[in-house]
Parts: C-alpha cells; sequence; structure tokens
C-alpha cells in the first residue's frame, strides 16, 4: 500500500509521519494482495484553521482508493493521535463491511 501524508496548517515531524504509517498501514492486513498492490492512502493531519486554539482543533482525513473504489474517514478530535486512531478505526468499519458485502454475494 502506497501510503501519501500532508499536514496543514502543522509541521510534519518525523515521528507524526511514522505514526500514521504504522496505524495506516495496518488497514493492509484487511485487504487481499491483488487490493494491497492497487491502493493508495492519502493522509492529511493537521489544523482546519490557525486561530482556534481549543475544542476539537486537530483533524486526520484518509481517502483509500482501492482501483475505482473509494473509501473516506475524517475525524477531529483535541489531540492529534486520537484524530488518527478514530479515523482508522473508521476506515477499518467501512472495509469489513465492503468485504462482508463481496461474501455475502459469494455465497448460494
Amino acid at each position: 500500500m502506497k501510503i501519501i501524508i500532508y499536514g496543514k496548517n502543522i509541521e510534519l515531524t518525523d515521528s507524526i509521519k511514522i505514526y500514521v504509517n504504522d496505524k495506516v498501514g495496518s488497514t493492509a492486513k484487511m485487504l487481499s494482495d491483488k487490493d494491497d498492490k492497487l491502493a493508495e492512502a492519502r493522509v492529511e493531519v493537521g489544523l482546519p484553521s490557525k486561530h482556534h486554539k481549543s475544542g476539537e482543533v486537530f483533524y486526520a482525513e484518509i481517502n483509500l482508493s482501492i482501483g475505482s473504489k473509494l473509501f473516506r474517514a475524517n475525524e477531529k478530535h483535541i489531540d492529534l493521535h486520537s484524530a488518527i486512531v478514530q479515523s482508522v478505526d473508521e476506515l477499518k468499519r467501512q472495509l469489513r463491511k465492503e468485504r462482508d458485502k463481496e461474501l455475502s454475494k459469494r455465497r448460494p
């Protein structure tokens, strides 16, 4: 899986990049080998604007394209790491739902 990371209104440190790669890379286990080669994840993390100081100020958005299919997760949180985790959880939920849908079509 190819993972592209963008930062908006924040500086992307190596620790953030490693954290995003670990969390988003864990979704590769849910993909078949063929889908894993086609998959491309675009991850955007950051602040929606520079003037917010409290509340849900960080966000993480993941756009995962597998061939012609697109899965999208977008979460906001007080903490950047929590926003990333919640986005990955939402992405995994969508992948599970799609996998179950495909399996039910195959069954007689």
